[in-house]
């Protein structure tokens, strides 16, 4: 089945850390752009990083600094370490490939 699944969301107060996975099946993983996503209520949603196949990245300007994106091609996983976090970064994380999408992982900051 090709499918992205994301996983390890949940509540965190400000400043806490959360690190969020998501695994990829059924696809040539490696050759791909990995990207998350996020959503906040009644916002649109926004591309907060991406990695290349070759391990390039980028960031939105309200996360650098804080957030890490990472990817493991043999576990077929991409990663967003989550540092620093603030009521600004809740939202559901969505994980990105090609037209593949998962169904979102939902992060809370709040205290």
């Amino acid at each position: 089945q090709v499918q992205v699944v994301e996983s390890g969301g949940g509540l965190v107060q400000p400043g806490g850390s959360l690190r969020l996975s998501c695994i990829g099946s059924g696809i040539v993983f490696r050759i791909y752009t990995m990207c998350w996503y996020r959503q906040a209520p009644g916002k649109e949603r926004e591309l907060v990083a991406s990695i290349s196949s070759g391990g390039s990245y980028t960031y939105i300007d309200t996360v650098k600094g804080r957030f890490t994106i990472s990817r493991d091609n043999a576990k077929n996983t991409v990663y967003l370490q989550m540092s620093s976090l603030k009521p600004e970064d809740t939202a559901v994380y969505y994980c990105n490939v090609s037209a593949l999408w998962g169904q979102g992982t939902q992060v809370i900051v709040s205290s």
